[in-house]
């Protein structure tokens, strides 16, 4: 049994002792970040961490987050953490961005999937730092979805995917965000960029800091250790095929030429998506859209090169504008859960977003939900 919890002003203290108590005891609660609903076990006690896998069907060597309620209390779960940490946690927590750290033995290996270092993150959310605090432990929290389905942004989210599988659920509203955080491994001799989310790889370059990308927007190959969650099992799918048409794909040419093609303009999308539309309603199929506003417009009018067509015989969701990534991120997740629940056969996502800021968290995102992508 499930209890769902929903928070305000007039209940917060109550609420957040009982989910509190819940986390001390060994029990799941699922909580709303910044950046999506997290689901919350005691990071130290291996029993309940294992509860967190057993509800989504994750993978035992996918690594999880632990969240923490002060930069102070980073000190409990890591060693060795180097000074260029140090300067991250104090511009950006609390905030969208994860630091991979070495881990103290207290961290039990299966949060951190067996590894020598572990992924902290203190949240910039009343109700996540509530919880840490009244549970008196780091949370370990991985989205709050069945694995490899679109993450959470609204406790309705999680209980289509979770009621009955965990203790509890903090219904909080929308988040802020709408997409997971930065994951920046400082382990190395330059800090690397595992996992793009709410802080650009430009926020960090402006503090001085020299940072690498080494993320792909593919899954890595099975075997393969990984310090990160997000890079290596298909995530953020809906039970619908996704088709994305890409402009921005920076790709090795060497590999699946067949499926990736270098993408160059935005008219192009628009054009491409309006062939597809056409193609897919003469074999009686019912298509989901997920435009920018640009786009909308390029197809309906038909100033892309293309005969304008009725996307009014579509179910659409609009991501809004291309250069205002931060409206998709908030409602991306939203949009492919509400088309799967349309009974479209087909979905096509617009990739003429623009790739700079949380772009490419966007962008990273719907690559990783494709099952196919169309670079034009």
């Amino acid at each position: 049994m499930t209890q769902v919890f929903k928070i305000d002003n007039t209940n917060f203290t109550q609420i957040i002792k009982k989910a509190g108590s819940i986390i001390k005891n060994g029990g799941t609660v699922v909580f709303p970040t910044e950046t999506v609903y997290g689901l919350g076990a005691d990071a130290l006690n291996p029993d309940a961490v294992a509860k967190i896998f057993q509800a989504k069907g994750r993978p035992t060597d996918n690594p999880l987050i632990v969240h923490i309620a002060s930069k102070e209390q980073v000190h409990d779960i890591a060693k060795d953490i180097p000074e260029q940490a140090f300067e991250l946690m104090d511009k950006f927590w609390p905030g969208a961005l994860t630091l991979i750290l070495k881990c103290k033995v207290v961290v039990p290996d299966i949060t951190t999937a067996g590894l020598d270092t572990v992924a902290v993150r203190f949240p910039d959310n009343q109700i996540a730092i509530g919880l840490i605090q009244e549970a008196g432990t780091p949370i370990a929290a991985p989205s709050a979805n069945i694995s490899g389905r679109p993450s959470p942004t609204t406790a309705e989210h999680v209980i289509a995917d979770l009621i009955g599988k965990v203790d509890a659920i903090i219904d909080g509203g929308v988040v802020e965000l709408g997409v997971e955080s930065t994951v920046v491994d400082m382990t190395s001799d330059i800090p690397v960029i595992l996992r793009p989310g709410g802080i650009s790889i430009d926020d960090i370059r402006r503090c001085g800091i020299e940072i690498a990308v080494g993320y792909s927007d593919r899954k890595v190959e099975d075997g393969e250790a990984v310090k990160s969650p997000g890079m290596k099992y298909t995530h953020y799918s809906p039970q619908t095929n996704v088709v994305l048409v890409d402009r921005n794909i920076n790709i090795d040419e060497d590999k699946d030429k067949d499926k990736y093609h270098k993408a160059t303009n935005t008219a192009a999308v628009s054009a491409k998506i309006s062939e597809m539309i056409k193609d897919y309603h003469d074999i009686g199929m019912r298509v989901g859209l997920m435009l920018t506003e640009e786009t909308a417009y390029d197809i309906s009018s038909g100033v892309c090169g293309c005969c304008g067509v009725d996307i009014s015989s579509c179910e659409v969701f609009m991501l809004g504008r291309r250069d205002e990534p931060a409206d998709a991120a908030r409602t991306l997740f939203a949009g492919l859960r509400y088309l799967d629940e349309m009974d479209v056969d087909i979905i096509v996502v617009d990739g003429s977003i623009t790739h700079e800021g949380i772009g490419a968290a966007v962008l990273n995102r719907l690559r990783k939900a494709a099952d196919e992508i169309i670079g034009v």
